[in-house]
């Protein structure tokens, strides 16, 4: 809302503007008026709506074009003053007042208008029958008000309503003449409708209203009050109330009834709980909430985060597969103004056999988009209203921020859950398919890809020490002239290269010596395509004589040409290596394969190879997966 208002009152001459603002203050009529009152300021504790409102006064005796020009421009709400007696100066609303300030202000935020007839105690009859044409013709017209600033007639009421049309302004949410909801504010609505359907039955029922009216209102609905209410829509919507609760359709005609009693402040309120400014657009304040990142820092959604997006999967997975269906997908959305998930979400995270994102797969691309743009997952979730349901000050609430990664380092141990592989290679040495193997898909599902939904990240869940953690995976692609800082910029580094193409392992000595020789980072040689002949590589080292120089693990055998899923024993090693980068797993040598793949089955092992690596757990995540596991 509004930090202040600003009212301004034009009209002819001897109209009686003066006259009206010195009542107000006063609270009697003045015996001498002058030319122009000066500007006042009315305190916000003296005021219905707790905003401090200034009143400014025009005179076209005392003040210039360029001056009244400068006033319009700064009014939030102006009010054109006529004199119920006086013919002419009602005819110089339209022919004069009204063209004026619509020529000094913008189209897209014209300033709401006011109708005042003043001096009422002069006359018998009301100017309401001249006026209402004018009203209807004008969409800018708020109200009228007919008031006297003699006999204190309406005074107050005036202010007032000059005030709510700024603070409430009718023209975003209704439309008089069809006498229904502007479909702006019907989008908005049912938004809200939505966020507050806890259930997603397609009705409020009892818990879900007093829920919303506590969180708008700060106080329940008693239950007679809520019958009321029901009631009252049951006798004008026949399918306005469901199964005992408030449909949709019941949600929308209430708010329409709020408003033609001139209840528009009731609407308002609702409006802007749910993030929404005076253009019914989401605030940028509630989308964007400030939240401080650190250099070398990341950002994870924590405990009660994971909770609510289960609760929104639990809310959208009608059939109950632990699946969404396109279907389900698109009705979670529907409180999005755009699709956020393209069709390469399917080929970053866990699918099912129908290619529907699972619950796990779920979890983690909410976890990759947290990881990778914290901003576009603040705003995701207020779309979701994750602070009105888990009434936060901000989704910012949400978000966990690691401490900084050299006091990981120092440590030797971390508290982080999610961790990211940056996979190099050359053109056609295997990191897509690295990638998609990760989520479990083999060389023959790989080839259903279409070209358009591929992706180049994949990210998905390995146990660590029985600690379940996030690997993301991300394929840089193939410039060695050039890579930013976020191609280096991760937990661990795969270097790709194809076992049955001479020149592939070319890239990734380069590579390595370029940029990773002297890096701290943990490095990998993946030995791709492993079940296609071995040839030579033209580089002056073989990769394992690379890789025993550099004192690097033996080049890692892959392949995912197989009929059943690929082996995920290397995921952990990397997911390993990347929480202890220390220690000695970076100088291992193991022999052969089935070697590399029994230490990795053999935790005490892998505990011995850790310097001072220690079994830890974060609490709240531990719990959150208990939860989960519940299910």
């Amino acid at each position: 809302m509004r930090k202040d208002v600003r009212i301004l009152l034009v009209g002819e001459p001897k109209v009686g503007k003066t006259s009206l603002i010195m009542s107000l203050v006063s609270e009697e009529f003045p015996d001498e008026v002058p030319l122009r009152a000066e500007e006042i300021t009315i305190p916000a504790d003296v005021t219905p709506e707790r905003v401090p409102t200034h009143i400014v006064d025009y005179s076209e005796a005392e003040q210039s074009d360029e001056q009244l020009y400068q006033e319009i421009s700064k009014a939030n709400v102006i009010c054109i003053v006529y004199s119920v007696n006086n013919k002419k100066s009602i005819e110089k609303v339209t022919s004069h007042w009204i063209p004026l300030i619509n020529d000094r202000t913008d189209k897209d935020s014209r300033v709401p208008l006011i109708l005042v007839g003043n001096k009422s105690d002069l006359v018998e009859h009301s100017s309401m029958e001249t006026i209402l044409p004018i009203m209807n013709q004008y969409q800018d017209i708020e109200t009228c008000v007919e008031c006297s600033a003699k006999n204190l007639k309406n005074i107050s009421e005036l202010f007032y309503y000059a005030q709510k049309a700024v603070l409430h302004p009718t023209g975003p949410l209704y439309c008089p003449e069809q006498k229904e909801l502007k479909p702006s504010c019907i989008k908005s609505l049912t938004r809200i409708f939505k966020v507050s359907d806890l259930d997603n039955d397609g009705i409020l029922n009892d818990n879900e209203l007093n829920f919303f009216q506590r969180t708008c209102f700060n106080t329940p609905l008693a239950p007679q009050a809520l019958e009321d209410v029901k009631n009252v829509v049951r006798r004008n919507m026949a399918d306005g109330v469901k199964d005992n609760g408030l449909s949709l359709k019941g949600f929308l005609f209430l708010h329409t009834l709020f408003i033609q009693r001139g209840r528009h402040e009731t609407t308002w309120t609702v409006l802007r709980r749910f993030g929404y400014d005076d253009d019914l657009e989401l605030t940028q304040e509630y989308l964007f909430p400030m939240i401080k990142m650190p250099p070398d820092c990341t950002t994870e959604l924590n405990h009660n985060a994971y909770l609510f997006l289960q609760s929104v999967f639990d809310k959208h997975d009608k059939d109950r597969d632990c699946a969404l269906s396109p279907d389900e997908v698109k009705d979670l959305f529907k409180v999005f103004p755009y699709m956020p998930w393209g069709p390469d979400v399917n080929h970053t995270v866990c699918t099912n056999e129908q290619g529907w994102i699972t619950y796990q797969g779920y979890l983690s691309q909410w976890t990759l988009t947290t990881y990778l743009d914290v901003q576009r997952s603040l705003e995701y979730l207020g779309y979701l209203g994750y602070s009105i349901i888990y009434e936060q000050e901000s989704q910012a609430a949400a978000i966990t921020v690691t401490r900084n990664k050299r006091i990981d380092l120092q440590k030797k141990q971390t508290q982080r859950s999610v961790f990211r592989c940056n996979v190099l290679g050359g053109r056609g040495s295997g990191k897509s398919a690295f990638l998609q193997a990760f989520l479990g898909k083999n060389l023959q599902g790989q080839r259903r890809i279409r070209e358009d939904h591929k992706s180049f990240y994949a990210i998905s869940t390995t146990y660590v020490y029985g600690q379940e953690k996030y690997l993301l995976l991300h394929e840089v692609m193939p410039d060695f002239d050039f890579l930013s800082e976020a191609d280096l910029a991760c937990d661990v580094v795969c270097l790709v290269y194809d076992i049955n193409n001479p020149g592939s392992f070319e890239y990734c000595a380069k590579v390595y010596k370029q940029y990773f020789i002297d890096s701290k980072t943990p490095c990998v040689v993946i030995a791709a395509k492993s079940d296609l002949h071995e040839v030579r590589q033209h580089h002056s080292l073989s990769p394992h004589e690379f890789c025993r120089k550099h004192k690097l693990h033996p080049p890692q055998p892959f392949t995912c040409s197989m009929a059943e899923a690929p082996n995920k024993d290397i995921y952990t090693r990397l997911t390993t290596m990347a929480m202890y980068p220390h220690s000695r797993l970076r100088c291992m040598c193991a022999s052969n394969r089935h070697m590399a793949q029994a230490d990795l089955k053999n935790s005490t092992f892998w505990l011995r190879a850790s310097v001072g690596a220690t079994v830890f757990a974060v609490l709240g995540f531990a719990m959150y997966r208990a939860l989960l596991k519940q299910r």
